[in-house]
């Protein structure tokens, strides 16, 4: 049930990160296989969804953490490459530099950005998935949105 419930949100809030289908793919099994192992540690003082968005929100960012570690990843070129050749990913031109910007921004901005502007949340919710608070969450977020437009403004 829970697969059937979350399993394209998470989807998506991974691949916004990671970009690349397949690693989107491989890092949502990997949630659920933590919320399987892990289910009985749920407790209801928060939003299911929260939890759900917790794990998945720390299997993004370990994994491009690992990326980089092994040298794999060098940075947002190699993610960049991925937006003009993954055939899952559609978009015109003003969507690809969107995307171009959001990949020069560090991970955790980059996240904020995306729950917050994509994903709809509140800063509330943000504040629980990634345990910052909501004035460095504002922060975070209006950063990110200076940066995205100063980068845009110049491409």
């Amino acid at each position: 049930m829970l697969v059937r419930a979350y399993q394209q949100k998470v989807y998506w809030h991974v691949r916004k990160m990671v970009i690349d289908h397949d690693d989107a793919d491989d890092l949502t099994q990997e949630v659920f296989i933590k919320i399987h192992k892990h289910i009985e540690t749920f407790r209801n003082d928060s939003q299911l969804f929260t939890w759900i968005y917790r794990i998945a929100t720390n299997e993004c960012l370990n994994f491009l953490q690992r990326k980089k570690r092994r040298f794999l990843l060098r940075g947002e070129s190699d993610l960049a490459e991925k937006l003009y050749t993954s055939s899952y990913i559609s978009g015109d031109e003003v969507q690809l530099a969107l995307q171009k910007a959001l990949l020069k921004l560090p991970d955790k901005q980059r996240l904020v950005f995306n729950m917050r502007y994509f994903d709809d949340l509140s800063y509330e919710d943000i504040a629980e998935i990634t345990d910052t608070s909501v004035g460095a969450l504002k922060a975070s977020y209006h950063h990110a949105v200076r940066k995205i437009e100063e980068f845009l403004k110049d491409h």
